[in-house]
């Protein structure tokens, strides 16, 4: 049976960013994010998503955004950039920012000992061969501290997020898990602390602190250090659950983090956190000092914590992975209902930004996705010179059967050709791809440029 290489953009589908950095040529950006728009509208599908929304960044611009499905599922409010959601642990961001404003300016160092900027700090440590727990502990979750205050927020239905007052009232009955500056252990009640070192040491409160040293100068105005629950429902988006067994998603409660804030109350769009992310690129491209000094935010987004195993890396706030070579910072979100994440390759000067009013997903294999067939459009100009040669043969639509697609021509022959999706987990979405490369190729003469001759060689030779 004759054998055919389709040209198809494979889209790999792992949790982190591509490893390869990239720059992408300007004219090859309306077949890229026009290839993710028809992928995402079956993602959508496929995966019962309610909504999603998407910002990149290349630099100073946006240089695309988009929303797919609802804000409100019931009452049909599409999802778009502008959408408001929870961004939860993303908030963690603008609080270590907070930190480190006060430490360049002299009020705290990184080095000083929460118990003494905090004189209540009364957790229990168990070690008595420990360091202290310092600032720098907190903010590369390093300290030893438990991941939570002692309250169930996390669990359904209401989601109760404890006060200020709670979360002090119960933290002298908590222990370390280890002792400090050893081990990687992710703290939100950390964060929380970190908060209130911002509010004793500012002399403000938390939220007026950011609202006024932040989110105000950077000219973010729909973040917020809180939900705005007048807006939920219309501009912010409806929070739904993990899809059930029968398909169907519940809608989670409105919530607010109240005393846990530092560490996931705060809200925003796709757009703000573009805008977020460009600071951060332009701070690191131009020097200087925008809120906090640039070398400031190069020490946050540089290695401060290593975990024993070599595997888990820690800036001040920032998560930081490193993959063959090139680092990448940011930040992901998870709270009832919501699901997000930030990553800025600062070398290649592009973020990604993903908002999900839905829990059970994962929004890094969205983000990842992108970045491949960004990296994909910047080898374009490397590619041979296009090929005359008439496709029209060799294009039609894809079903899947077991791990080979099915073939159907324009001149009614069929063939059952080797299939990408033999190396795809998702053989669903595997497909979709091939149809939307397909169909792409029939429809955008530019898209032609992504055969090479060494593939049109092998359809005619038959191989």
């Amino acid at each position: 049976m004759r054998k055919l290489l389709l040209a198809i953009i494979v889209v790999h589908f792992v949790t982190v960013l591509s490893a390869q950095t990239f720059s992408v040529p300007k004219p090859y950006y309306s077949d890229a994010f026009d290839l993710i728009e028809k992928w995402m509208s079956g993602r959508v599908d496929f995966d019962r998503l309610p909504g999603i929304a998407f910002a990149v960044v290349h630099d100073q611009d946006i240089i695309w955004s988009k929303g797919f499905g609802y804000a409100n599922v019931e009452m049909k409010v599409p999802m778009e950039p502008s959408t408001i959601c929870s961004i939860c642990s993303i908030s963690k961001l603008f609080t270590s920012i907070s930190v480190m404003q006060l430490v360049e300016k002299g009020k705290i160092h990184l080095d000083d000992s929460i118990s003494a900027v905090l004189p209540s700090f009364n957790l229990q440590q168990q070690y008595p061969e420990s360091g202290p727990i310092t600032i720098r502990s907190l903010l590369t979750h390093s300290s030893g501290l438990p991941r939570e205050s002692d309250y169930p927020y996390w669990s359904a239905p209401d989601f109760t997020f404890p006060t200020d007052k709670q979360v002090k009232e119960r933290l002298g009955g908590q222990q370390t898990l280890y002792p400090a500056s050893t081990y990687f252990q992710y703290s939100n009640l950390g964060m929380t602390i970190l908060g209130e070192v911002v509010e004793k040491v500012s002399g403000m409160s938390y939220k007026q602190y950011v609202e006024e040293n932040i989110l105000q100068p950077l000219k973010l105005e729909s973040t917020h250090p809180y939900l705005p629950e007048k807006l939920w429902g219309g501009r912010m988006a409806l929070g739904y659950s993990a899809i059930h067994r029968d398909g169907h998603r519940d809608r989670e409660p409105f919530f607010q983090a109240n005393g846990v804030a530092p560490a996931a109350g705060f809200s925003s769009n796709a757009e703000d956190l573009a805008r977020f992310a460009s600071w951060q690129l332009r701070l690191l491209g131009k020097g200087g000092k925008e809120i906090i000094r640039a070398s400031t935010l190069k020490d946050m987004q540089r290695v401060q914590f290593l975990d024993p195993d070599w595997k888990t890396a820690y800036g001040l706030g920032f998560a930081i992975r490193e993959s063959d070579g090139n680092t990448f910072v940011g930040h992901g979100g998870s709270c009832p209902g919501y699901l997000t994440t930030l990553t800025l390759d600062p070398k290649a000067k592009i973020a990604v930004v993903v908002m999900l009013n839905a829990q059970g997903e994962n929004p890094y294999t969205y983000s990842s996705a992108i970045s491949a067939l960004l990296k994909k459009a910047s080898q374009l100009d490397n590619l041979p010179p296009q090929d005359t040669t008439d496709l029209k043969p060799y294009l039609g639509t894809m079903t899947p059967m077991h791990l080979a697609v099915k073939q159907s021509y324009s001149d009614g022959r069929e063939d059952w050709p080797w299939s990408a999706c033999a190396q795809m987990t998702r053989q669903r979405i595997c497909s979709y791809i091939n149809t939307s490369a397909g169909i792409l190729l029939k429809e955008s003469e530019a898209m032609k440029r992504w055969v090479r001759k060494s593939d049109l060689s092998a359809m005619q030779a038959g191989k």
